[in-house]
């Protein structure tokens, strides 16, 4: 059976919105799910796909945080042109520093991000993680190990650039949370495997709203949309979102 193609969606609900942004090498699948559960309260909710992402890993590296942000915003005025005038955003890793930089540029009804990196957990886990990635799309493909081992070695040069860049994102991000001031519930999983898990108090700390929280998942990873405790998550994100002050 032919594996299906990640690609956006869109679930439709209510008048309320919510914009889902999944993580650096993940696609649309790491938020479905909340996606769907939201749905089911009557929010309409809509994830894009960023550029390079769920196709082979040459693509990604092809891309950068600009290519993605492009992306962001476009599942942004997406929402705006359904006729959704208020939004809130939720997004995972990568998604969560985005869900953050809306929060400075575009007017947003409340912010959720989840495992959001200021800084990674060690200089190599994003590097690793990349590369990991990459592996496991190669043997997906069933190539042999000669030519997997051929390809990555070309793919670890290109890849360092894409990671500069990342770092470069999370400075930038990181040194304007104090213009952020929409009502925000930060999510950290206890066992974070990639981040720095004082990214999460750091946002808590550095951000302006005086409407704020932070929770702890004490038996989830870094995907913690797609771990054990997500029933949880989507619960605690519904009741935040119920706490936001909508116009109906």
């Amino acid at each position: 059976m032919k594996a299906v193609a990640p690609k956006p969606f869109t679930f439709k609900g209510g008048k309320r919105a919510v914009l889902l942004l999944h993580g650096f090498t993940g696609t649309t699948a790491d938020v479905r799910m909340l996606g769907r559960s939201l749905q089911k309260h009557g929010y309409s909710c809509h994830a894009p796909l960023y550029k390079g992402h769920g196709v082979p890993p040459e693509k990604l590296v092809e891309a950068g945080p600009d290519d993605w942000w492009q992306d962001v915003l476009g599942g942004y005025h997406f929402l705006k042109e359904e006729g959704h005038d208020e939004i809130a955003v939720a997004g995972l890793s990568l998604g969560g520093l985005y869900s953050l930089k809306l929060g400075y540029t575009m007017p947003i009804k409340g912010i959720i991000p989840m495992c959001a990196p200021m800084q990674p957990k060690t200089e190599e886990s994003i590097y690793q993680g990349v590369l990991h990635y990459a592996e496991q799309y190669k043997k997906h493909l069933k190539k042999g190990p000669e030519q997997i081992e051929e390809e990555m070695n070309v793919f670890k040069k290109k890849s360092v650039n894409t990671l500069y860049a990342l770092r470069e994102l999370m400075n930038e991000i990181h040194g304007h949370l104090d213009h952020i001031y929409a009502p925000t519930f930060v999510v950290q999983s206890r066992n974070d495997e990639m981040i720095d898990t004082s990214s999460a108090t750091t946002i808590l700390d550095e951000i302006e709203s005086e409407d704020k929280s932070l929770k702890w998942y004490e038996e989830s990873g870094h995907v913690i949309t797609l771990d054990k405790e997500k029933e949880q998550l989507h619960e605690d994100v519904f009741q935040f979102l119920e706490s936001l002050d909508w116009s109906e």
